[in-house]
């Protein structure tokens, strides 16, 4: 039906319904079986984790300068997410924006953090058993092990990060991954969706941001492909330090300042 939004029924949703959108989405969600949200999990930490070995394979010998090198590998990267929307899955990351539907008490915060808390260990179990399947699979022995010796050099990288730097790459990365959700929500096609995922998600990657679910394929996956500087205490620093700052970033600067915009008790519906 056309509308005046809307004139030819294909135009992108508004901000405000995209809002709308979203907390409809956030309780059906929250109100999910728990053993299909944890299935669910299990696929978008696995592709995250093909988005990953996307990227560890770009920054591989690619005779590149340094932008535009971090730039190939924030677009490969961007498969991961593109799946997750597209094919169907639950992130951890994502569903942050699950606070606005809190903040509007369609959902309770134990819900919330059920959800939250589900979505997690999901996501870092399929990331994990993605680093192992990585290793037997034989690929980080392409361009003669060069494959292999960068995915070492991310992940020693990853938990050389001081903490605070961790925590606010993480803040940065989930307010850009949020938003490519937020925009996901705007779209009326898949290639719609596509577009809206890849230039979020390009340039977080590109800036060193970090993200969560990602590190939980790229430090695992480093140390099992050799590396001698990654200690179980470093890469469990990152983590906690990383999440973190994806929960304020996600939940925070993109989730509750649009619930304040939009949201029912916001100046949006008023």
């Amino acid at each position: 039906m056309n509308t005046p939004d809307h004139p030819s029924g294909l135009d992108a949703y508004q901000p405000k319904e995209i809002g709308v959108r979203v907390e409809a989405a956030a309780a059906e969600k929250a109100a999910a079986p728990l053993a299909t949200t944890f299935m669910l999990a299990l696929l978008a930490g696995a592709f995250i984790a093909f988005g990953s070995m996307f990227y560890t394979l770009a920054m591989t010998d690619h005779g590149m300068g340094f932008g535009p090198a971090r730039v190939l590998g924030g677009i490969v990267f961007s498969f991961g997410l593109i799946l997750v929307v597209v094919a169907g899955a639950e992130l951890f990351t994502g569903n942050n924006l699950i606070v606005m539907a809190c903040a509007d008490g369609r959902i309770t915060l134990s819900a919330l953090l059920i959800n939250w808390s589900i979505v997690f260990v999901g996501n870092v179990a399929g990331s994990l058993a993605m680093a192992v399947l990585m290793v037997m699979s034989g690929t980080l022995g392409m361009s003669n092990g060069m494959v292999g010796e960068t995915a070492i050099s991310i992940a020693e990288a990853k938990v050389a990060l001081p903490v605070m730097e961790a925590f606010v790459r993480g803040l940065l990365c989930n307010a850009l991954v949020c938003l490519a959700v937020w925009l996901c929500f705007a779209a009326r096609s898949v290639t719609d969706k596509i577009l809206a995922i890849v230039f979020p998600v390009t340039a977080f990657v590109a800036l060193g941001f970090e993200h969560s679910i990602a590190n939980a394929y790229l430090i695992p996956v480093g140390l099992l492909a050799g590396g001698t500087n990654i200690s179980f205490a470093a890469a469990t620093q990152n983590m906690i330090f990383v999440t973190l700052g994806n929960i304020v970033g996600g939940s925070l600067f993109v989730a509750l300042v649009y619930w304040v915009i939009y949201g029912r008790k916001g100046i949006g519906s008023r």
